[in-house]
Formats: structure tokens, sequence, C-alpha cells
């Protein structure tokens, strides 16, 4: 574990006097010295825009950019063409609503949407439905955080057009079982969009295995930048679908009269691209493998069981989010208390977490609540600092109580 820690260099350094304790890791993670020193090599050796150069940085560049699209490709098991850059998830879904659901949804349709959904798998949708006179059903939650099964195959019908849901959920870490889910859309021939963001830092994802017809994830969710991330598409559906944008690299060639598009993935990649956000997150990739998913799956799991026992320790601890599973993370009230103040109070003492909505209004007004305190635990953090981390929320308590 030491070793592992040893690689982030955010980790160590005090906050408020305190050690850090950083338990905000749905929210993004960090990133290990080997990222951060690929994206320095990047602009201090190579830095050069890509493909369309003769010289030297420019075929690194491109080399490097390709090299890294490859790893990533692999690691979901997609083929290089059915793998896009993009700058994140929801960019990703923005996508995929403008282009294949302007072309594909009419009036009347349906678009089937789970109620887990942050905003960004939900809002782009909404805004489709808006366009098209089409309507969103949602999928109910139960109490325990799971999607109501029963429900959603009574949902599903011929006007089915589209399935949006979360792999993994950002709010209260439930995992839901997409595969199954995916073959029960397949009986109405039902595409899917899978938000994958909280999916790819905690287990192996085979797009494949899965026969998800989307699937979208953020870097820096797993360890890599900001701004980059990568939307996976079956490529018949990819190559069905009109550019999302217009400009350089997204064409073949360029005339007074006219434009032919460019193969697949460049169709999709207009503009200069985040090119040292798309190499860093290839470095990102190998580290994960280096560790092992299953590894890190393993690390995160034990600690999820450590701080949830811990936790309910406390009196007036409520946890939302109990299904049976879950990925790491705790999303929590306790009673009597603001989220808000008891962050505040955490931060003094060196500990971050979340507090708010996390994006997910619908599901929090469906449990009640304006918002929850989110920790969320990644694979540097350790049962020692979730140890402080009780001690401290305990010393919180006492002074808001």
């Amino acid at each position: 574990m030491e070793k592992i820690r040893e690689q982030f260099p955010i980790l160590h350094q005090k906050v408020n006097t305190k050690d850090l304790v950083y338990f905000d890791n749905a929210a993004t993670g960090q990133k290990p010295q080997r990222v951060i020193d690929k994206i320095a090599t990047y602009y201090s050796k190579y830095n050069s825009n890509i493909h369309r150069g003769a010289h030297y940085l420019a075929n690194v560049a491109t080399a490097e950019y390709e090299q890294a699209r490859g790893k990533i490709a692999k690691h979901i098991n997609a083929s290089i063409r059915e793998t896009n850059f993009v700058r994140g998830t929801t960019e990703a879904v923005n996508l995929v609503a403008n282009s294949w659901g302007n072309e594909n949804i009419q009036k009347g349709d349906e678009l089937l949407i789970s109620g887990l959904e942050h905003h960004s798998n939900m809002v782009p949708w909404q805004m489709l439905a808006e366009r098209k006179s089409a309507s969103i059903k949602i999928i109910p939650v139960l109490e325990d955080g799971t999607l109501d099964q029963e429900a959603f195959e009574k949902l599903l019908s011929p006007k089915t057009k589209l399935l949006a849901v979360n792999h993994v959920s950002n709010a209260l870490g439930t995992i839901n079982p997409i595969k199954e889910m995916i073959q029960r859309a397949r009986t109405f021939g039902t595409i899917v969009f899978v938000d994958g963001a909280q999916a790819i830092p905690h287990m192996v994802v085979d797009v494949k295995d899965l026969d998800a017809d989307f699937y979208a994830f953020s870097g820096h969710k797993v360890y890599g930048p900001t701004g980059i991330g990568i939307l996976y598409g079956k490529e018949s559906l990819l190559q069905a679908m009109s550019p999302y944008h217009g400009g350089g690299e997204m064409i073949k060639e360029v005339r007074y009269e006219g434009f032919t598009i460019n193969d697949l993935p460049y169709k999709f990649e207009a503009g200069t691209p985040n090119i040292c956000g798309a190499i860093a997150l290839g470095e990102a990739i190998d580290f994960v493998n280096d560790l092992g998913i299953e590894n890190i799956a393993k690390i995160e799991e034990e600690l999820l069981q450590y701080a949830t026992m811990k936790m309910l320790e406390i009196q007036g601890m409520k946890i939302y989010g109990t299904a049976p599973q879950k990925a790491s993370v705790i999303s929590f009230l306790v009673e009597g208390v603001h989220p808000f103040d008891l962050g505040v109070l955490l931060d003094k003492q060196g500990i971050a977490i979340r507090t708010g909505h996390h994006c997910c209004q619908p599901l929090m007004h469906h449990f009640n609540i304006e918002g929850t305190c989110r920790v969320s635990f990644a694979v540097y953090n350790t049962k020692q600092e979730i140890d402080v981390f009780i001690n401290a929320l305990r010393k919180a308590l006492m002074m808001l109580s």
C-alpha cells in the first residue's frame, strides 16, 4: 500500500495543519506521478499537432496519441475504430443525443432513463425529447438504491427507442445489472447508452460482453487528467451517424461545393484534440493494468466494508444506498445535522468529502432529502485513513450537537 501511495504526490501534504485524507474520489481521482510525468514530457519534449505534420515532433505526438487510443480500446475490448476521444462523459452523451438521437428519435417515441442518473445522462435526453416531441420514462429506484427491475421490464415496449443508464451510481454506489438490462432491452430492439464514468476505475469493463451500443467514461475518474474521455460506439451505429461537429480532422476532403467525411474514429474528432490528455489517459490505463483491476477492486471492497461497519456504529447515522452490489461509495446523513456543516468541519480536520446532491437532484428528491455527505475510496486509500475520518466525524458531531 505504501508503494501505491508513494506514486501520488498530492496525498503527501497537510490541509489545515492535518495530513490530507482524500475521500472525494467519485468526483475526481488523483493522478500518479507517471501520469503527471507523461503530461510534462509531452509539453517539454514533443508538443506538436498531430496527423498532418511531416516533421519529427508531429510524428512522435501522433504515434503517442494513437498508441494511447489502442491501449484504451484494448482495455475495454473495443476496436480502434469504435473508440472516440471526447472531452468526457458529458460530451459523449450530448454527441449521441445530437447525432444518433436527432436522426432516429421521432414524435411519440419513448426514452427510458433510470432514476439513478447523473444530470449529464438525463438533461441531454430531456432536451432531445423536447425537440422531437418524444417522452421520457423513468425506471423507479427502490429503498435500498437498486433499480426496480420488475418496473423496468414493464416500462419496456416497442416504443422504447433508447435506454440510458449508468453502470454505477455516482451518488449511491449501486452497481446496476447492465448486462441483464441490455439483454431485456434487446427484445424490443432498444438502443442502450451506458454511462460508465463511475465503473471504469473500479471494475472490468468489456463492452463486447455487455453488448452495449454506446459506453462512455471520463479520464479524470480513472487516474487520468480532466478534459478527456472516451465514447465507445458499435461501428455500425457510428458509421450511420452524422458528425456532431464540423471542422478539421473529421473530413477527408473539402471543396467549395462540399466535403467528404473522414473514416472512423476521426469522423467525430473535429478540431485539434486534447492530445496531451489522450496520451496521459493511456498512461493512466497502463497504471491500472499494472496494478490489476481485480486487485484494485479487492482493496476498495475491503475499504467499503470497513468504513460501512465503522460508520454504522455512530448514533443517528443513515446510509443511502445499501445495494448488495456496490462500488466504494458511501452516501450518508446524520440525524439533525446539515451535510454542508459536516463537510466544513471535516475539511478543518484535513478530510475531503463531497456534500450536496451530487448532480442527482431527482434522486435526492426521491428520498425526500436535499443532499447527502459522500465518501468515496480509491486504491490509494487505507483503513488507517478511515479511522482518522471516523474520529474526525465524531468530533464534528459533538461540535454540532
